[in-house]
């Protein structure tokens, strides 16, 4: 790409998103994101937050998601954040920097949760896109994997998992793997969502447990 296609590419992007009405809106509320309004909308729709829950937020940063949980939740409700980026402190919310791909971050997740099971587990995260395709979405699909299997490992019976995958290849098989441990999966695609992008989230209900 040329130099002058990759400076058409990003002023376009900075003029759509300094126009976009979810960013707007996330900063007249005091969101660090507009994608705090994708996890209000599917929310609002499936009544996934409540007073009672411990929740733990994967790929959190900048911490938008965080701050909508954390709004919903009770004040002695635990509500953990990880990412490989450092996160402004936000009142209530505990967060572990590190790569959740990595056992030892694993393993100082399950430190900082005490034995407490997980009723919801939130991810957001996606891999770095190199703008290879078939590549990206193998990758997209691998990280899904990796979120669903550790939270087999701490999600109580009949818990929930909510995070974004991509469409394309592997997706259907994902949410096949999905239907053989919670009872329901459906896919939401929230407004706050740009339509050109291929994200969706997939919301998997009632952990059968293993």
């Amino acid at each position: 790409m040329s130099s002058g296609k990759k400076h058409r590419f990003g002023r376009n992007w900075m003029n759509e998103h300094v126009n976009d009405s979810y960013v707007k809106k996330a900063k007249k509320a005091g969101y660090r994101a507009r994608s705090a309004y994708k996890l209000e909308e599917i929310d609002k729709r499936d009544r996934l937050l409540r007073p009672g829950m411990n929740v733990v937020d994967l790929g959190a940063a900048p911490g938008s998601w965080c701050q909508y949980a954390r709004s919903r939740l009770g004040e002695k409700d635990c509500l953990l954040a990880v990412d490989l980026l450092p996160i402004d402190a936000i009142e209530g919310v505990a967060f572990l920097r590190g790569d959740f791909t990595e056992e030892k971050i694993r393993l100082k997740l399950g430190e900082m949760m005490d034995g407490r099971g997980v009723d919801l587990v939130l991810s957001d995260m996606a891999p770095n896109i190199s703008g290879i395709g078939l590549s990206d979405q193998a990758r997209s699909i691998g990280l899904a994997e990796e979120v669903l299997d550790w939270s087999r490992s701490v999600l109580v019976h009949d818990g929930t998992l909510l995070m974004k995958v991509f469409q394309g290849g592997g997706f259907d098989h994902l949410r096949q793997e999905l239907l053989t441990v919670f009872r329901s999966v459906v896919s939401r695609k929230p407004g706050a969502s740009r339509s050109r992008s291929s994200e969706v989230f997939l919301l998997a209900r009632g952990f059968k447990g293993e």
